[in-house]
């Protein structure tokens, strides 16, 4: 998780909300259901504060009802809730045919668990404690996935195409081969595109597994997928963010 300041610690949170926000999808409404009231109302104070309409649920039933009855960008749940547990109420959700992004957030953090949930319907999934910024980043990511349509097969940045069926890589029409663990992280840096993806992220959604952030795996393969998208071309597209992630981006 690296270092975070320890100001404003609550349970199973580290950092805070400050200068956190970056650029947030507008007007997005969340929903939070926690049963840890502590942890939850510094978590929705720390969303409102960074331009997010937070909502809150204590209890599984609760969240439930408020996640059928109304309408949000995404859903922050714990796994562990009274009355009806997180995945539980997930996989309701689910075949309601609501699909709203879920993240789910538990103390389970293993392997095996984040496996379990993401099969129950989850969208994302960070075990406590966590930092408030990663969480933030996080729900960022899944309020701009639910715009967009899952069958958009071709990713575009500038002159920089992804075609998702036949698994090629063109910039300014020139194919570019990539290795397969080069593809998958070239394909989730598009999927968002022009935000900052952490190393977590990253790990876990390229890597399929988690492990230590601060391990070079990540910049050896970022440096190689750099070289070959940006060689012989005049415009950068990949940034690395200092302390933060990396970000693909057309600066027009």
């Amino acid at each position: 998780m690296g270092s975070q300041s320890q100001q404003s610690v609550k349970p199973g949170i580290s950092g805070c909300a400050d200068g956190a926000a970056g650029d947030m999808v507008p007007h997005m409404k969340i929903l939070v259901i926690e049963d840890d009231l502590e942890a939850a109302a510094y978590m929705t104070k720390a969303f409102r504060e960074a331009g997010i309409v937070a909502d809150h649920a204590s209890d599984g039933e609760s969240g439930l009802f408020m996640g059928s009855e109304n309408s949000y960008d995404v859903m922050v749940i714990d796994r562990m809730l009274p009355r009806r547990d997180g995945l539980s109420v997930i996989s309701e959700l689910r075949k309601r045919a609501i699909n709203t992004p879920v993240l789910i957030l538990s103390a389970l953090g293993q392997v095996d668990d984040r496996v379990t949930g993401l099969r129950a319907g989850g969208d994302d999934y960070l075990p406590k404690p966590y930092a408030f910024t990663e969480l933030l980043a996080r729900v960022e990511v899944l309020g701009r996935r639910k715009g967009t349509p899952e069958q958009d097969m071709v990713y575009r940045v500038g002159d920089l195409e992804l075609d998702r069926l036949s698994h090629e890589v063109r910039r300014g029409g020139k194919d570019i081969p990539l290795q397969p663990r080069e593809y998958r992280l070239l394909e989730y840096l598009m999927k968002n595109a022009g935000q900052v993806v952490t190393r977590t992220m990253l790990l876990e959604n390229v890597w399929d597994y988690h492990f230590d952030p601060q391990t070079n795996v990540i910049d050896v393969h970022v440096s190689r997928l750099r070289s070959k998208i940006e060689k012989d071309f005049d415009k950068p597209l990949l940034k690395t963010v200092r302390g933060a992630g990396y970000m693909i981006k057309d600066e027009g």
